[in-house]
């Protein structure tokens, strides 16, 4: 059989996702925060942005409510997908062609009202590193110590311990190990006390060795009972040290004062103040959304560029190209900022919708709910539910909740109506909070505590639930007054 080549036709389907696509996708997951660094950016490299600060004549706008107009309710928000650029949803050229061209004035700060807060001028937190440092450039050491301390203070973790091993600090800095020790034991009589420390037994004796009163019993537990300690079984430490259940209990109590983690207090994140991307409002009996568009900077189109691309027809053909081509993406990103705040305006809306015995009663009517039931809610796919309440938070008047909080799973009660896992793990927190402090709650008792609930759920997954609400189990928690 003799082989031959042909050429032939053959039609086929293919998914692009174009540049804009895939920057209208992006959209939808960024944060408030995010959100406004992108379009800074893009002010920057497309000069035909800019940004409307204030127009003469021009009240400020609302934020998008659900009763201003009949349009916003009634118009299909079209879902991000990988079919084309889809249809308008709004003339975005005749909004370009009648939009305001006044110049915009920026308004005066009037008795410094609309000046940063003072601490967004901070421009640096002290960190351990730096806290020790100021602390070894005071001490009375060698040159060899010093070296040998700037090492270790810059080895430490987040809660102050020293992870590596004195020989390998001697190595890379060439100073001999007793050197290293000297240096150690000065750096662990710093501020904070106890830092430096090889584990959780030396932190705690070198914080009671500065006690104004030494507890040689507390001594003995840390250094040999510390298993027992952390299981609070107080008779068991009493009986191996021959001491009354009062003394070694005194001696724990003391033992509890300490921290365990002395580097804590100077590491971890900046706590952040969260600014909800939705806010749900209760008027006369009916809840009303409304989307927080403060601090998002409005955009339009350089009046300057727009008239010079429609005027001008002597501009060479690379500079029209030029303009024509930011004026396409300028075009793009306003339309896929529109698309973002109407499409989480939607998700928001189903959400109150399916909870709303939640913002009336609180947590423990939160009900069951997955991706699907919203995606087929307001139609759309639930990939795009699940990048919408990506880092999003919504005000309510039960508090402000992450948009993922109000998707949970079910869990099958008596009655045959599931409860959300969010509302089991809020009665645990209860009935281990009102537990008596000497004998707490087993996850076997608790199981059978929400089984007299009417609430039947596995062992495994009560402790998986109290291990979430970061809970110790019950001989962690157990205390002798």
């Amino acid at each position: 059989m003799a082989l031959e080549l042909k050429q032939a036709p053959k039609l086929t389907q293919q998914l692009v996702i174009t540049p804009q696509l895939q920057q209208a996708i992006r959209l939808l997951q960024l944060t408030r925060l995010e959100l406004v660094e992108l379009i800074n950016q893009e002010m920057r490299e497309n000069p035909l942005l800019e940004e409307v600060e204030f127009e003469e004549g021009d009240g400020h706008e609302e934020p998008l409510r659900e009763e201003e107009g009949s349009s916003l309710n009634s118009e299909h928000t079209i879902e991000v997908k990988g079919e084309g650029e889809g249809s308008d949803e709004f003339d975005w050229e005749s909004y370009l062609e009648n939009y305001n061209l006044t110049p915009s004035v920026k308004p005066r700060d009037q008795d410094g009202e609309d000046r940063p807060p003072i601490e967004n001028l901070l421009t640096k937190r002290t960190t351990l590193f730096d806290h020790l440092y100021w602390q070894l450039q005071l001490s009375q050491l060698t040159e060899e110590e010093e070296r040998a301390g700037l090492w270790i203070i810059g080895n430490l973790d987040e809660d102050g311990y020293l992870k590596i091993p004195l020989e390998e600090v001697s190595a890379e800095t060439g100073v001999p190990v007793s050197s290293v020790e000297s240096a150690l034991r000065k750096i662990q009589q710093f501020d904070p006390v106890g830092v430096g420390a090889r584990d959780l037994r030396e932190c705690l004796l070198i914080q009671l060795e500065q006690l104004s009163i030494r507890d040689p019993i507390a001594e003995k537990i840390i250094s040999d009972h510390l298993s027992l300690l952390k299981n609070r079984n107080y008779p068991a430490i009493a009986k191996k040290l021959g001491l009354s259940l009062e003394r070694v209990t005194r001696a724990a109590s003391l033992i509890f004062k300490l921290d365990p983690k002395p580097g804590k207090a100077f590491g971890g994140e900046i706590i952040q103040e969260i600014i909800p991307d939705v806010y749900v409002y209760k008027v006369e009996g009916e809840y009303v959304i409304s989307l927080n568009d403060e601090g998002i900077p409005k955009l339009r189109i350089n009046p300057y560029y727009r008239r010079l691309l429609s005027e001008s027809r002597r501009s060479l053909q690379e500079e029209r190209k030029y303009i024509q081509e930011k004026m396409r993406s300028a075009l793009w990103l306003i339309r896929s900022i529109d698309q973002r705040q109407r499409t989480i305006y939607k998700v928001a809306k189903s959400i109150v919708k399916f909870q709303k015995d939640f913002l009336d009663h609180g947590i423990q009517f939160l009900k069951p709910l997955v991706l699907r039931d919203v995606a087929e809610d307001i139609q759309m796919h639930e990939s795009t539910i699940s990048r919408v309440t990506h880092n999003k938070y919504m005000h309510t008047p039960q508090g402000i909740y992450e948009l993922k909080f109000f998707f949970n799973t079910g869990i099958p009660s008596a009655q045959g109506e599931a409860i959300a896992s969010e509302t089991i793990k809020n009665l645990l927190r209860e009935i281990i909070a009102k537990e008596d402090p000497r004998k707490p709650y087993s996850d076997e008792k608790l199981v059978q505590i929400l089984k007299g609930m009417n609430i039947h759920i596995a062992r495994r997954t009560v402790s998986k639930y109290r291990e979430m609400l970061k809970i110790l189990p019950s001989n962690e928690r157990r205390k002798i007054i």
